[in-house]
Parts: C-alpha cells; sequence; structure tokens
C-alpha cells in the first residue's frame, strides 16, 4: 500500500473532511490518530475504520494549548513519530456578515482556524524538523483564496490566515524536509452547513464535493515521493463558477 508504515495526525477527524482523509490513508497503509473535541463521535469514526491499532483517538481542543502539547504527545507516544499532519479542524458561526458579527465569534474562528493551526504545528514541526521529513496538509478553503459573502469576514480572515501560516512554515522549513500543502477545497457538503445563514437546498447539496473528493486530494498529496511537492491545490465542484 502507497503509505505503508506511515503514520498520521488528522485534527477536525469527527465528521466530514477530517473523518474521509483518517479512512482514506488508513486505507492506504497508514497508522492515524485523529482528534476533535468530541470523543464519542470520534469512537464511531474509529470504531467505523477498524479501530486500533490503525486509528487511535485522542479527544482534543485545537484552540487550547495544553490540549495540543497533550495529544501531540499522546501521538508521539502511541504512534512512535508523525509523518503527515492533516488540520481539518473549523468552524463558522450563522451570524457571519462583518455588520452582524459579534467579537466573542470573531475570536472562537480565528482561534479554531488559525491559531489552533498554529498551536498543532507549534508541537509538530519540531519533532519533524528533528527527523528532517514531515508533510503538514492544511485544509483551507478557496475562501481563503477570495472575498466571498456567504463565508463571512471572520472564517475568510481565519482562511486567508491559515493558507499564509501554512505557506510560510513550508518555505522556512524547506531545508529540514518538511513539505506543506495548502488544499482549499470549494463547496462541500459537510455539517457546517448547518451554520449556512440560510438552509442549503438538496439540489444544492447535490452539486457540492463531498468528504471523500477532498480526501482523495490529501491521499494525492501525502502518497507523493518526498522529492514532489504540490503547496498549493483547488479543489472545487464542477458547478462552482472558478475564474
Amino acid at each position: 500500500m502507497a503509505l505503508d508504515g506511515k503514520t498520521a495526525l488528522i485534527t477536525g477527524a469527527s465528521s466530514g473532511i477530517g473523518a474521509a482523509a483518517a479512512a482514506a490513508l488508513v486505507g492506504a497503509g497508514c497508522r492515524v490518530m485523529i482528534a476533535a473535541r468530541r470523543d464519542d463521535t470520534l469512537r464511531a469514526v474509529a470504531e467505523a475504520n477498524g479501530g486500533e491499532p490503525a486509528m487511535l483517538c485522542a479527544a482534543a481542543d485545537v484552540s487550547q494549548r495544553d490540549q495540543v502539547k497533550a495529544l501531540v504527545d499522546a501521538a508521539l507516544a502511541q504512534l512512535g513519530h508523525i509523518d503527515i499532519l492533516v488540520q481539518s479542524a473549523g468552524t463558522n458561526v450563522k451570524r457571519r456578515l462583518f455588520s452582524e458579527l459579534s467579537p466573542e465569534d470573531w475570536d472562537r474562528q480565528i482561534d479554531v482556524n488559525l491559531t489552533g493551526a498554529f498551536n498543532v504545528m507549534h508541537e509538530v514541526v519540531p519533532h519533524m524538523r528533528s527527523r528532517r521529513t514531515g508533510l503538514i496538509v492544511s485544509i483551507s478553503s478557496t475562501a481563503g483564496k477570495r472575498a466571498w459573502e456567504v463565508s463571512g469576514s471572520a472564517y475568510t480572515a481565519s482562511k486567508f490566515g491559515l493558507d499564509g501560516l501554512t505557506r510560510t512554515v513550508g518555505v522556512e522549513e524547506l531545508g529540514n524536509g518538511i513539505r506543506t500543502c495548502v488544499i482549499s477545497p470549494g463547496e462541500v457538503d459537510t455539517e457546517i452547513l448547518r451554520l449556512r445563514p440560510n438552509p442549503v437546498t438538496d439540489e444544492h447539496r447535490a452539486s457540492m464535493l463531498k468528504p471523500e473528493d477532498v480526501a482523495a486530494a490529501v491521499l494525492f498529496v501525502a502518497s507523493l515521493p518526498e522529492r514532489a511537492s504540490v503547496p498549493d491545490l483547488i479543489i472545487k465542484p464542477t458547478a462552482q463558477a472558478w475564474g
């Protein structure tokens, strides 16, 4: 299998893209630790994919640095090392237009979507640097490429920031064998749609990407040899305009 013997830590993996990426990596021979805030949903994902030893789980809120440190310590203790980090934790709110966005909702989105990614990378990168190898995949959004009213100002700002953070770490750590990739999906049929200000129709939902589509992109990037790097990858529904 393409990733036989490799290990991965995946955040935001209790559902959606994170859960699909975990399933794809395990299917390719990778040992995976999945993380999210809710232990019960994590365990359901792990059990659906065969459970231990291929898929381990640990509850953690990426916005809390003490929990992130404990998570990475647990991953290193149980996996031995971390070859691949997939950052899929993210959130949004219903009242997302700048004219109605509360400071508390701004803080929460930046804390999870951007600072959360920093927190995890801050713990994982030194380990990868010491081994002079590693791949970091950040699940961003096309909202991190251009402003889009539907996404809201806080979510858009957080994804622009995630793009910049991931790219910069890739530049700084190039000589240490660490590759970074930003995957920016367009609309995806996941649970975050329930936070849209207006309900999504069944017809609209049917035209969207599925989590498995984005997971296939993660698997493609992770399966490449170390001599090859994909810094930036956009994947969108055919029906979503781009140009």
